[in-house]
């Protein structure tokens, strides 16, 4: 069985450019806080990773720090502060916020303090899109960066979060971006790396791994990859529509990532039907990987005020740059069938 891998809001696979980097960088040996010949050598390849995510994000003349993902980035940025979050914003922001801020039938967030606000740009369960205001503390920009025109100098952002391996790096590496001057106190003390915010010896290799892949994903953006994607899923839609004319889209009237659909079919567990689909070959999944696995109904979905029931039965799709039309005309065939098959059992 020839396998589709339709989970790449999850995570992404490494593209060779990344791969090459990384190889390359192995090479290193020297610790880039050390100032010899090998310890420049190794600076200069997290120098350069910098240069490249910074470029790639729009940032230039931002300040870059190095995590190990966007989860510690939240932690770095939020811990003591007091922002006001929505539930729609993923747990590791979650974790951090003031949950108060009211979500719209279509996802969509109005924030009226953004100054002391965090919201993400692109949700990664339905994929929408949220305009942000002029002055907002923080947003987390892990899914969107890579995958739609993102400037971080034109956001409106104070800070925000991003992670290699939902563009085609490596897993374990992602940056918190700053605007110059932003104060925040360091949560990992010690040598002083990463401008004295985050300490401990740099992940060279998997730096070099997000460098590259930050500057191959700007130049598949600009090629117009993702518009070709969006068609594809567009195409998946329009099919499981003609399969399975019940089918509820969640956020498809707002502004979505191009990749993204998230739909449900109320009464078949979101769960049930991703094993369902993994044994005929297809890698999806019900809401965020970092929630995955958890029997419980998608906080996304009941923010957006879907019933129980339903938000218990959605899934997500995720496309990828390497994703064909006979990918999404085969998967919504097989999900369309096995939908039909539940109907009738239940009925």
């Amino acid at each position: 069985m020839q396998r589709v891998y339709l989970d790449h809001n999850a995570t992404t696979p490494i593209t060779s450019a990344a791969k090459q980097a990384m190889i390359d960088a192995m090479e290193r040996c020297g610790n880039p806080s050390s100032v010899h010949s090998e310890g420049r050598a190794a600076k200069a390849v997290v120098e350069r990773a910098r240069a490249q995510v910074a470029a790639a994000f729009g940032a230039d003349g931002a300040d870059i720090v190095f995590t190990s993902g966007s989860t510690e980035g939240a932690a770095l940025a939020m811990a003591g502060r007091e922002l006001h979050g929505a539930p729609i914003e993923h747990d590791a922001v979650r974790a951090w916020s003031v949950e108060d801020l009211s979500v719209a039938a279509d996802g969509r967030v109005a924030v009226s303090q953004p100054e002391a606000t965090t919201l993400q740009l692109a949700n990664s369960e339905t994929g929408v899109v949220q305009t942000l205001p002029e002055g907002l503390a923080l947003t987390d920009a892990t899914q969107a960066f890579g995958k739609m025109p993102v400037a971080f100098n034109w956001m409106g952002a104070t800070m925000a979060l991003i992670s290699a391996h939902k563009l085609g790096g490596p897993k374990g590496v992602g940056a918190l971006v700053m605007k110059r001057g932003t104060d925040i106190p360091a949560q990992i003390r010690g040598g002083g790396q990463e401008m004295g915010l985050r300490s401990g010896t740099e992940n060279v290799i998997g730096i070099a791994g997000f460098g590259a892949a930050a500057e191959a994903a700007a130049a598949a953006l600009a090629d117009g990859v993702w518009q070709r994607v969006e068609k594809l899923r567009d195409l998946m839609e329009d099919a499981l529509v003609a399969g399975a004319s019940d089918t509820i889209f969640v956020g498809k009237t707002a502004t979505r990532l191009p990749n993204t659909s998230c739909f449900a079919a109320p009464g078949w567990k979101g769960e049930t039907q991703v094993m369902q689909m993994d044994l005929s070959g297809f890698a999806i999944s019900a809401g965020s990987a970092c929630s995955s696995g958890k029997v419980k109904s998608s906080a996304v979905l009941t923010a957006m005020g879907f019933d129980q029931t339903t938000a218990q039965s959605a899934i997500r799709v995720s496309l990828g740059p390497d994703t064909t039309e006979t990918d999404v005309l085969r998967f919504a065939e097989v999900w369309c069938a096995k939908q039909k098959k539940h109907r009738a059992r239940v009925a």
